[in-house]
């Protein structure tokens, strides 16, 4: 016999019989893996050296195991005294449990208390390993399992929810899923606290790319005081730029405050937490990208996102979020992007890859976007330009359509349709109808 995966030797303290150090490991690792034998008076060279007292040491034995690990480990758990090469020693069978991950007591639910057997070493087992083996286990999502860390508070939550006069105690919690049918606090509790682990990351770059910082932060916390926090960020570098049309003054943001609070609560609502990144957010002169870990749900496309399909990862998250106000309805923050950006040709673009989904904005008052598709020629003037700039387009190309208008100036229907109507009360231009089309000319003598 040699030590293997499932196969362990120890041996007592030869000086006053202990048990020897690293037992639980052992036992926790191969109920968490694959299963296995401890033998109890084998040396690590497989020589068996026996013990004198086999019923205490089986008594000690399980005493340990059960006081040592979490959750209870005996239910899976056979000890036998056994005869090998003449000799007494002690055996413990351990099956695969039911409610891994099994951990150190006095190390809590964390790394260095969650161990997996690979080969004959126990190694421990990291966060996203962890996490994963509780959805599996349990079958349920990340936001309903337990949280590993149990020592929570909602100050933030709390001021949150007496701001809009919501009630906020243990029955509360219990709905909202903060509290699961163990009674402990689940991780979206977790996300919602003081002591939320994730974080938002923020950047604000000089020029088109990454190459010179101008700031950045990180917003910690309970995830909703990250998002205020994320939001006054970025509205204080969401510049706003004065345009005339005739005598009218138009101001407009780089970035319309709608989209803005859209990609960043979708960001959060919609990432996958098992995986231990950052959500960052890096705004440029000419854009801004919203990247998000996780990608869509499997089974999810893209189209059906933009026909208002919504299946959060998070749906609990989403239901605190919506009692909060903050989320109108489930399915509409791309389309509200998009209604947003109605106005300009620079569209926002949505994509995914495998774990990773991005929003990007282009800058409304910038006069060269860095989306080729919707680069504008040099030669023609930006979408706030005045009459004399339309009427000139029009003049040169003889007679248009509305949809020129839109496409060579990027408006949006409504206004390039409000210029070619006050042109025509103003008998400047003539209405006609083409067929399907209606197409405007310049009003003779005019």
């Amino acid at each position: 016999m040699i030590e293997n995966v499932d196969i362990e030797f120890k041996q007592l303290n030869p000086h006053n019989g202990a048990l020897p150090d690293g037992i639980s490991k052992v036992a926790a690792s191969f109920a968490n893996t694959e299963g296995g034998e401890l033998y109890i008076g084998i040396a690590d060279d497989g020589t068996v050296v026996g013990v004198d007292d086999p019923d205490d040491v089986m008594t000690r034995l399980s005493n340990m195991l059960h006081d040592t690990i979490l959750p209870d480990i005996m239910p899976f758990v056979q000890i036998r005294a056994v005869r090998k090469d003449g000799k007494t020693v002690v055996r413990a069978t351990i099956s695969v449990g039911t409610e891994r991950p099994y951990y150190l007591a006095k190390e809590g639910l964390k790394p260095k208390g969650v161990y997996i057997r690979r080969g004959s070493s126990c190694i421990p087992l990291g966060e996203s390993g962890i996490r994963e083996m509780i959805a599996d286990t349990s079958g349920k999502s990340f936001e309903e399992s337990r949280s590993f860390e149990q020592e929570l508070t909602f100050d933030y939550l709390q001021q949150e929810m007496n701001s809009r006069k919501l009630e906020f105690g243990m029955p509360q919690m219990k709905t909202l899923g903060l509290i699961g049918g163990d009674n402990l606090y689940t991780n979206l509790a977790l996300l919602l606290s003081e002591q939320c682990p994730y974080t938002i990351k923020a950047a604000i770059f000089q020029g088109k790319d990454s190459s010179v910082f101008r700031e950045r932060r990180e917003f910690d916390g309970s995830l909703l005081k990250q998002l205020n926090d994320a939001y006054r960020f970025l509205d204080f570098y969401n510049r706003t730029e004065a345009a005339f049309i005739g005598l009218e003054r138009h101001d407009r943001r780089d970035y319309p405050e709608e989209a803005i609070r859209e990609a960043l609560l979708n960001s959060i609502i919609h990432r996958d937490y098992l995986f231990s990144g950052s959500t960052i957010i890096n705004m440029y002169e000419d854009h801004v990208e919203f990247i998000s870990l996780g990608g869509l749900v499997r089974g999810l496309s893209m189209e059906a996102i933009y026909l208002g399909v919504s299946q959060s990862k998070n749906p609990h998250l989403a239901a605190v979020l919506y009692r909060l106000g903050l989320v109108e309805s489930y399915g509409t923050g791309v389309r509200k992007i998009l209604r947003s950006f109605e106005d300009t040709n620079m569209k926002p673009v949505f994509k995914t890859v495998e774990g990773v989904f991005t929003v990007t904005m282009y800058n409304r008052n910038n006069a060269s976007p860095a989306k080729p598709a919707a680069a504008k020629n040099p030669k023609q003037p930006s979408t706030e330009t005045g009459e004399e700039f339309v009427l000139s387009f029009i003049k040169e190309k003889g007679e248009v359509t509305r949809k020129d208008i839109e496409e060579k100036f990027g408006f949006g229907t409504t206004k390039a349709y409000n210029y070619l109507k006050r042109f025509c009360d103003e008998n400047i231009l003539t209405q006609i109808k083409n067929g399907r089309f209606t197409v405007y000319t310049v009003t003779k003598n005019k």
